[in-house]
């Protein structure tokens, strides 16, 4: 076991960059997720590693120094919550359009526009349907602890680079904020300039005698080799809904109605399942761990199980839209919800399934 440490969400992803041998961090503070770029410059990385750790002027700036330096072939990540992102939304089409890996998290807050700073779920279409222009698609993963805040960096950065796409960790303020007991890796090397030229052949290290230069650009203006370049990532993302799905399952084997959640209402909804079974009630839950690609195969496959399915989220009822897409009919399929920033109860979500499902 490797050494523990009583962590925010927030320090936990910054230090498991650091450790990850992550090479550049660029951002701009934002509440609930400041504590990122302050526990960065608090921890020295400069020193430890050699990491370039950078406050930008604005979110713009940020995700385009990001679009930079992957181009170059260093593993970066920025991090900001839901307005911020927003305005990383451009940057991150341009670098989807490129094929540059490149790690994002977003600390959800609630919205529309400025909102308020406590936890909320209603980014979801916004990281899993693209959030910016064009046909692309991130790699999405949602964790539902701060142990996950920090595993989820290597996993992230692992499939940014295995499949050139961004991926962003889809977060909240609750687990960016809370206190959990984190295991911590090992340092891991910074790759050199030699071994990115080696690794990836695509970066742009610029022309030696064994190499050409490369150009990186998202802009094509032939409508048909456009269109070929469009199907091309089609392909990619299809392969990543083949073979990078990640779900949990609680007490399915035997479930007649199924909770799904991710994220901190994942985390209400353990709770959920033991008091509808103390009540006789066979409950389960999947939880989605990617969210793009989503676990709609999984859920297909459940929908000739149980009796019905209740997607549960800090949000006006988005992921539901997946759900149903998933089963196509074939399962009765409800939303309960809260927004604003507030949790729902395990006792709320249980009379909202019973009311929905069983009749009272």
């Amino acid at each position: 076991m490797g050494e523990l440490k009583l962590m925010k969400g927030n320090e936990a992803i910054a230090e498991a960059a650091i450790r990850e041998g992550a090479d550049g961090y660029f951002g701009y503070p934002i509440t609930p997720q400041s504590e990122v770029i302050e526990y960065f410059a608090a921890q020295q990385p400069e020193e430890r590693t050699g990491m370039v750790l950078l406050q930008a002027e604005s979110e713009i700036a940020a995700i385009n120094m990001i679009y930079g330096a992957a181009g170059a072939g260093k593993k970066v990540m920025t991090s900001s919550s839901s307005p911020g992102i927003s305005l990383k939304q451009e940057g991150l089409t341009y670098i989807a359009g490129a094929e540059l890996p490149c790690l994002i998290l977003n600390v959800v807050r609630g919205g529309p526009g400025l909102g308020t700073i406590q936890p909320s779920q209603s980014d979801y279409f916004q990281a899993v349907k693209g959030g910016g222009h064009g046909d692309y698609h991130l790699i999405v993963l949602a964790p539902s602890s701060v142990q996950e805040m920090y595993d989820f960096v290597e996993t992230g950065f692992d499939l940014a680079f295995k499949y050139r796409n961004p991926t962003m960790i889809l977060s909240d303020g609750a687990i960016g904020q809370m206190m959990e007991k984190v295991e911590i890796g090992e340092q891991k090397p910074r790759m050199t300039e030699q071994e990115i030229r080696e690794k990836y052949p695509w970066a742009t290290t610029g022309k030696t005698k064994d190499r050409e230069r490369n150009v990186i650009t998202s802009l094509e203006l032939d409508s048909s080799k456009m269109e070929k370049f469009n199907r091309k990532l089609i392909d990619k993302y299809r392969e990543i809904e083949e073979k990078e799905v990640r779900y949990e399952e609680i007490q399915v084997e035997d479930a007649e109605y199924l909770l799904i959640a991710y994220g901190t209402t994942s985390r209400i909804c353990e709770k959920v399942v033991q008091l509808a079974r103390e009540e006789g009630i066979k409950l389960g839950l999947l939880r989605p761990i990617t969210l793009f690609p989503f676990p709609k195969k999984r859920l297909d496959e459940l929908s000739g199980q149980v009796k019905g399915m209740l997607s549960v989220e800090m949000s006006a009822g988005q992921m539901v839209e997946d759900v149903r897409l998933a089963v196509n009919g074939k399962v009765q399929v409800e939303y309960y919800g809260r927004m604003g920033g507030i949790i729902p109860s395990a006792e709320e979500i249980v009379d909202a399934l019973k009311q929905k499902f069983i009749g009272g």
